[in-house]
Formats: C-alpha cells, structure tokens, sequence
C-alpha cells in the first residue's frame, strides 16, 4: 500500500495483511503453479511469499494494534470454519493472471463482517484507507507487461487448477511501513461460539 496524508510524527506506522492461509501441500501445488508462469514469460515481478486469499490489507499507527487484534478475534470465535474452493484462472486485464476462489459467498461475508466491525481502527486518515477485497484470489502472475498478460491469458484461460481447504482461521500480518519482510503477528481462530449473543443475553437476565 501507498501512505498518503498527513502522518503524526513520532509514532510508528505498520502495514497490516489479513490472510486466509491453505494447507501446506496446496501452498507448495500453487507456487509451483507461479514458478511455472515466472519462468515461462520472464516475469520482473514476481510473486513472492507463501500463497494466500487476501482478506484485507491497511495501515496504522502500532499504538492501535491491541484494541483492533481484541476486535478480530471476536470476529474469529463467532465465525465457523469454512471450504475454500479453487478452481481454474482468472485475470485483471491486462496486468494479473490469478486462481480463482470458487466458493466465494463464505470469504465475502467475512470481509463484510470485519469491514463492519473493524474499519474504523483501520483507518490512519482520511487519505490512507483500509483496501477490503471483494473478489478472493489467489495471484499467480502481476504487474505484467502487455505481452506477458496476452500470451500467458491464452494459455492459462484453457489451463485447469483445482484444489480446496478448511479455512479454520484468519491470520494476521505485519511489518513496518516501508519494510518487506511480513511477520505473523496473530491467529484467530474460527470457533463457531455464538459470543454476541451470549453476551447480550447476560445483559437480559
């Protein structure tokens, strides 16, 4: 993400990845899926990292990080654990090719629920958003030139890809704003526990 607006000086600023995280042998099937594609059309930009669904990705001051990390794992005990499903490609004309998450309606209505529930600690100012991803994927090749977009779409679009997980938590990246290395700050789980309204029935009687 780009920092824009004004920043308050003296406080540190991080940069946030919420993740759905697939099982080990289905992250290994996806990178060399990417491998393949970065060698095949020579692409600059590649892919790094272990594979994931983004979920959402911002920026803030470190000092808000307590207070939103207790907002998401509320969120992950009300939640159930959930299949992922990946089937074939997809692409962004004319810069990413990508797999497509198929079983999309659970992953939206999480997003939604942590945009709801969260956004507001999400965001540094005015100018520095939170970004919610509204169509889950799992990138296999971007910022790509004409060329490498056009040839890799005609061969991938009659590719086929299939694959799927248990989503049983959401994790929670950082780093400092600036930084490439992410580290896993946080796990929450997906429990099923109906808090809210346990809570809310202490309260009626």
């Amino acid at each position: 993400m780009e920092l824009k607006g004004h920043v308050l000086p003296g406080y540190r600023v991080f940069e946030y990845n919420l993740i759905l995280n697939p099982h080990d042998d289905l992250q290994d099937r996806i990178k060399t899926v990417r491998e393949s594609f970065a060698t095949t059309f020579k692409t600059e930009s590649k892919v790094g990292g272990r594979p994931n669904v983004g979920l959402v990705t911002w920026m803030q001051y470190e000092m808000y990080e307590s207070r939103l990390r207790d907002k998401l794992k509320m969120i992950g005990l009300e939640y159930p654990p959930f299949k992922v499903e990946l089937k074939d490609f997809g692409s962004y004309p004319s810069h990413t090719i990508y797999i497509n998450v198929a079983s999309r309606l659970p992953i939206q209505n999480l997003i939604r629920e942590v945009r709801e529930r969260a956004q507001s600690l999400m965001k540094l100012n005015p100018e520095t958003k939170p970004h919610f991803l509204q169509e889950p994927h799992i990138t296999v090749g971007r910022k790509l030139k004409p060329w490498q977009y056009e040839k890799g779409w005609l061969e991938y679009s009659h590719k086929h890809f299939s694959g799927k997980f248990v989503a049983d938590a959401m994790l929670l990246l950082k780093r400092p704003q600036g930084e490439k290395g992410w580290q896993i700050a946080e796990r929450f789980e997906f429990m099923n526990l109906p808090v809210q309204q346990k809570s809310e029935q202490g309260v009626l009687f």
